[in-house]
């Protein structure tokens, strides 16, 4: 029996290939559907880990395979391989409609996600596995991208999603972050892999986003990289330039109709907080707490992707 809030037999069969093996010489992994299902019931349910009903196995298996495949990138790798099909003109691919026929735009907001007492407390000294942060990772105030704002101990996700509110890539920060200074390295870290050779795509068409990211900085930038911008400006920029006279320059280009698409992305945060783990974060460690925005962004791709096969009256 399929529970509503684990894998169906098609979606299994999507990412059993892109599992990982048996484990370290003289072990064997515990069944990868069974933790799987019980990470994605903790997500989905945000109940403490030994809550886990039996039918998961011991909740410690569960927790571990869930922690070391967020720290060596396993969770990231399989989101990786979902948007290639689409990528490489796989006809039910809503990506590859959009790279063939349309530009290819993407739509970037912030989301907030209120820390639950139980995400606080972690230890300074980080376990050994810990990830690195490379490049890719924004060196943000706080530890483990906890801070204070007006909702108290909150935790920021910085999203891009497509047209089909699917999260393409995402940084977290602590609560009181900007989200005009995380503009461009949430889109400098975008990267869509190809199947067979060349280089990810890294480079959208277009960029879709609200007042916070109307900045001279943040225009430049997409100038510079060749993308077009759809984003609002703000009266106070507006009644500014105007002030200014000649000297203010031409108002930036703005598409009304491509801007009413931008909600792709406020669709994209409604699906991830149904996740309960994801609405409130539990997650003492910030690379616990991505491997939880990453499993359940998995299960986004896969409910838009998977066609589950009809049943014959």
């Amino acid at each position: 029996m399929v529970r509503r809030h684990e894998l169906t037999d098609a979606q299994w069969r999507k990412i059993k290939p892109l599992l990982p093996g048996n484990g370290r010489p003289g072990g064997q992994w515990a069944d990868h559907r069974r933790v799987i299902n019980g990470v994605l019931f903790r997500a989905r349910t945000g109940v403490p880990r030994p809550d886990l009903p039996e039918r998961y196995g011991p909740w410690q298996t569960v927790y571990e395979r869930h922690r070391r495949w967020s720290a060596d990138g396993t969770w990231k790798a399989l989101l990786q391989e979902l948007p290639i099909e689409a990528d490489a003109g796989n006809p039910d691919g809503a990506l590859a409609r959009q790279v063939s026929r349309q530009e290819w735009a993407v739509n970037i907001d912030s989301t907030s996600c209120r820390a639950h007492q139980h995400a606080a407390g972690a230890p300074r000294k980080p376990p050994a596995d810990h990830p690195q942060k490379g490049a890719e990772r924004v060196r943000a105030e706080g530890r483990e991208a906890l801070g204070r704002s007006r909702g108290g101990l909150t935790s920021k996700v910085h999203l891009l999603s497509d047209d089909r509110a699917r999260p393409l890539h995402w940084l977290t920060s602590p609560g009181q972050r900007g989200d005009s200074p995380m503009f461009a390295p949430v889109l400098d870290g975008l990267r869509i892999r190809r199947r067979g050779p060349g280089r990810p795509r890294s480079r959208p068409d277009r960029v879709r986003g609200d007042k916070a990211y109307s900045s001279r900085d943040n225009r430049a930038y997409l100038r510079q990289r060749g993308i077009k911008a759809t984003i609002a400006q703000p009266d106070n920029q507006r009644a500014h330039r105007k002030k200014r006279g000649r000297s203010g320059g031409r108002p930036p280009a703005f598409d009304r109709a491509q801007y009413r698409r931008r909600n792709a992305v406020e669709r994209c945060v409604n699906k991830w907080k149904q996740f309960r783990a994801v609405a409130t974060r539990y997650d003492k460690r910030d690379y616990i707490f991505n491997g939880t925005l990453t499993v359940t962004a998995v299960v986004i791709w896969l409910r838009d992707s998977v066609q589950e096969p009809s049943e014959t009256p």
